[in-house]
């Protein structure tokens, strides 16, 4: 994938949705899903991202598939945002509905998705969650699909594993056996720095790109990216770290300056 080798590798920004449609906290504003979403891209793009993630972050508590409004929803806001950007854009159908991400990507000509449980067993909030590599993979290939590629989480954050004592390169060798594009590693939780023996671990383990996808600010963003093929950058860029304010020009800025020294 063109965005991954890049000699410097990709800041991937986060575009955070508010609510969608049926969810608990939506509002009765619609339209302000959409024109947050679409300024949240175009302000990551003029600050220097070289791709963003598409999230339904708002929809709390979430389910591991998005119900049928909530699908509609999002791709009705990726394909506006799609349109406003010129940059690579994946989609992430949170917590897990790898149909719907892959769906949407085919439709609206999307890059790539991002799968949070692909071939590891995980406890949380949600309960038992299961991997889905074989379903996805088998899902890509029947929606004609293949030019999508597939972000894999391993050991994903706000989440444990049901066998605990698998370790984190065992995982990585099964998403790339089961044909991840990329392997995404993470902190524990949303902005929770990626721990960096984790990183090299993983690095060391597998010959597919390795994307750090949590914790990554202007304080780490060299040392991470260093050992990295790439971040994945999200409550850093708001205020406060606050998912619900918009992306903040400024502070991405300053995180791109601070990576490449512009």
């Amino acid at each position: 994938m063109e965005l991954l080798n890049k000699e410097q590798g990709p800041i991937i920004g986060m575009v955070h949705c508010l609510p969608l449609l049926m969810t608990p906290n939506s509002s009765k504003d619609i339209d302000k899903v959409a024109s947050q979403a679409v300024s949240d891209a175009i302000t990551l793009e003029k600050a220097g991202v070289d791709a963003i993630i598409v999230e339904n972050m708002g929809d709390g508590p979430l389910g591991v598939k998005l119900d049928f409004e909530q699908s509609i929803h999002l791709s009705a806001v990726t394909a506006l945002v799609k349109k406003s950007v010129n940059i690579p854009i994946g989609i992430d159908a949170a917590f897990n509905d790898y149909k719907t991400a892959l769906s949407i990507a085919k439709v609206v000509g999307a890059d790539f998705i991002r799968i949070p449980v692909f071939v590891d067993t995980v406890v949380g909030h949600l309960g038992v969650v299961k991997p889905c590599a074989r379903e996805a993979m088998y899902y890509r290939k029947m929606i004609d699909a293949k030019d999508v590629k597939i972000f894999g989480d391993i050991q994903v954050k706000h989440s444990r594993m049901l066998l605990k004592d698998i370790p984190i390169t065992e995982s990585a060798h099964l998403a790339e056996a089961m044909g991840a594009d990329a392997i995404i590693v993470t902190g524990v939780s949303t902005g929770f720095e990626t721990p960096i023996d984790v990183i090299q671990k993983v690095k060391e383990s597998v010959k597919i790109p390795v994307i750090a996808g949590s914790g990554i600010d202007t304080s780490n963003v060299n040392v991470q990216m260093k050992l990295v093929d790439g971040a994945i950058v999200g409550s850093s860029l708001k205020e406060n770290k606050d998912l619900k304010n918009p992306i903040s020009y400024d502070l991405t800025r300053a995180l791109i300056k601070a990576y490449r020294g512009e």
